[in-house]
């Protein structure tokens, strides 16, 4: 939160939205912002090396893997989400699967079925493997 990290929160914009009584059945790759009032049957990923924002309204349901940077979650997720950044649960979010974040909101009445799973700046490929000693 204090950090010199310009990716804290969620950008303003969004580019795209998927209005409500809209259904899709497939994968979304995406980059910047991206609103879903409808219905994925699918995952959804921000494009590689890009922060994605994605906003869930409370109509909305997505069934599938979340792979984003930022995610605002009020409507209902059936899937895995994983965050880099930001992670905001408002009232009315259900999400059954494990929530994978780096900096957690999670506001009462948010429901998780699944593990809050924190996820540490630091990655597994730069740790430093120790040989044993030897007595020779």
């Amino acid at each position: 939160m204090f950090g010199n990290s310009k990716n804290n929160k969620p950008q303003n914009r969004i580019d795209c939205l998927i209005g409500a009584g809209t259904t899709i059945e497939g994968n979304i790759k995406f980059g910047g912002g991206l609103r879903v009032d409808g219905h994925v049957r699918g995952n959804v990923v921000a494009a590689d090396g890009k922060p994605g924002t994605l906003v869930l309204s409370e109509q909305a349901r997505i069934e599938g893997e979340i792979r984003v940077s930022h995610a605002v979650i009020n409507g209902t997720v059936i899937g895995p989400v994983h965050t880099t950044e930001y992670a905001e649960l408002q009232p009315k979010a259900n999400v059954t699967g494990d929530v994978h974040y780096r900096t957690l909101e999670l506001q009462l009445g948010a429901v998780v079925q699944g593990r809050l799973v924190y996820q540490s700046e630091s990655k597994s490929d730069k740790v430093v493997h120790l040989k044993p000693a030897t007595a020779d």
